[in-house]
């Protein structure tokens, strides 16, 4: 048994045990960080064995709610190891303000400056290696270990699906439904209750797969497992964390009034546009050489006859036209007819210069001026042409929803999803964007724009 109950809810052990290895860990880099400043100083420590267990055991104490805080020790880690280590900064930097507000409230705690930064780094050392051995040791450590209830096609896409971090513990087929493909020692029978398959199979979980649900579900059983601390998901909730995206074959208007997100205050609307302006006036200064030199080649290409930069309608925030600015890519006369048309693989519109530079993405470059002129963000979705906006918005009432928020140089679609280069692609591409509309944060966009680093390196995603 890994599963334990503690005051009413079943916790993990192998996360228990997790936060008490990372507990002795901090208060180990507390005394190493302890003994370094003062062997540096040669001097010796002014702090008793019981002083300095005391300062160990207080590090230690904040630095793991830091890390519980910071969604840590919860049986997932959904944005992968570099998430994983994005939180683990935060942690550390909300751990120590907390240690500097509590120096400062209390004057006898002898909270050095120098010993808390080498602490801090020890600290991420340690937690970092042991977090990199369990990810690549263990994937299956920090994943939810997940009951599903119902026979559905939907059971069959969630096994079949690696990218998930979940281990499907058990399939309950209802009573009136007739099973997929299920392999056998996964069919669990309903032959008691709910919450004890639930436990007997280590489940965090239950996840409400049935197709039909105009037959009785067992609800005082669901109620009894969500009071125990097992949390029961609908699968479009499940879908969007998961696969960070919001699937349209499950979407209704209803889920959108009722779940949550869609938070846009206006602390995060002005930290949002604090960091497009800063990040594109870095972007002018280490890019500028790169863009000048490939302004000059697709001159010396055409030579010097057509323009360099290219000036297309696009659609964005709330349905407002503007003009995006790109490096040219294409032949003058990609549409001389006036038709609109999708780019595809191996478009014979696409210059040399501009194979080149669609795959290195650095014809998105001028688009820095769209952000500074607050036309667009850095981070957000994909701006489309009016000629395909107004089709698509035909296609799925949804669609319209992705203009709620700016559009973007990068986005989450562009990251998960690959280049779209006709309509179907484009719905798929949506179910991301409407991820991101519906979550986003400034947490979310740091996470886009280092993952977008990877993009760049090595053209996932470009034609």
């Amino acid at each position: 048994m890994y599963t334990i109950r503690i005051f009413g809810h079943y916790m993990r052990l192998p996360l228990l045990l997790l936060v008490a290895v990372e507990a002795l860990l901090f208060g180990l880099a507390f005394f190493v960080g302890h003994r370094l400043r003062w062997w540096m100083i040669d001097d010796v420590s002014a702090f008793g064995p019981v002083a300095l267990i005391g300062y160990a055991i207080t590090v230690a104490l904040v630095f793991v709610l830091s890390m519980a805080a910071m969604g840590l020790y919860e049986g997932s880690a959904r944005e992968g190891f570099s998430g994983v280590l994005i939180r683990v900064v935060v942690a550390l930097a909300l751990g120590s303000a907390a240690l500097a507000v509590l120096a400062f409230l209390f004057p006898g705690l002898d909270l050095w400056r120098s010993i808390l930064a080498l602490t801090v780094v020890l600290a991420f050392i340690a937690i970092s290696g042991l977090r990199a051995a369990l990810y690549y040791a263990k994937p299956g450590f920090f994943r939810r270990r997940v009951l599903i209830f119902g026979a559905s096609s939907l059971v069959d896409e969630i096994i079949r699906d690696d990218s998930m971090e979940v281990v499907v513990v058990g399939v309950i087929p209802a009573s009136d439904e007739m099973p997929v493909m299920i392999p056998p020692e996964l069919v669990v029978r309903h032959d008691r209750p709910l919450l004890d398959i639930a436990v007997a199979r280590e489940a965090n979980e239950i996840l409400v797969a049935v197709k039909d649900r105009r037959g009785s579900l067992p609800m005082e059983e669901f109620l009894d497992c969500r009071m125990s601390g097992i949390y029961v998901l609908e699968p479009q909730s499940f879908f969007e964390r998961e696969l960070g995206l919001v699937k349209l074959d499950l979407l209704t208007p209803s889920w959108l009034v009722h779940a949550d997100g869609f938070r846009q205050g206006a602390i995060t609307l002005a930290i949002k546009r604090l960091m497009d302006v800063s990040v594109a006036l870095l972007f002018l200064v280490l890019f500028g050489p790169i863009m000048v030199l490939t302004a000059f080649a697709i001159a010396v290409e055409s030579r010097f006859r057509d323009p360099v930069f290219y000036r297309q309608t696009r659609i964005g925030a709330r349905g407002l036209p503007f003009e995006v600015l790109k490096f040219r890519s294409m032949c003058v006369d990609a549409e001389a007819d006036g038709k609109a048309r999708w780019a595809i693989k191996g478009d014979p519109r696409i210059t040399g210069v501009g194979a080149f530079i669609r795959k290195a993405r650095i014809d998105e470059l001028p688009q820095i001026l769209n952000v500074l002129r607050g036309e667009m963000s850095f981070v957000g979705p994909r701006p489309e042409r009016p000629e395909f906006v107004e089709e698509l918005a035909r296609k799925n009432l949804f669609y319209a929803a992705r203009s709620r928020v700016k559009p973007g140089v990068t986005g989450w679609a562009q990251l998960r999803y690959a280049y779209g280069s006709s309509e179907e692609d484009a719905l798929r591409k949506l179910e991301y964007d409407l991820y991101y509309v519906k979550n986003h944060s400034t947490f979310l966009d740091f996470l886009i724009l280092l993952q977008t680093v990877e993009v760049v390196l090595f053209g996932k995603g470009a034609i």
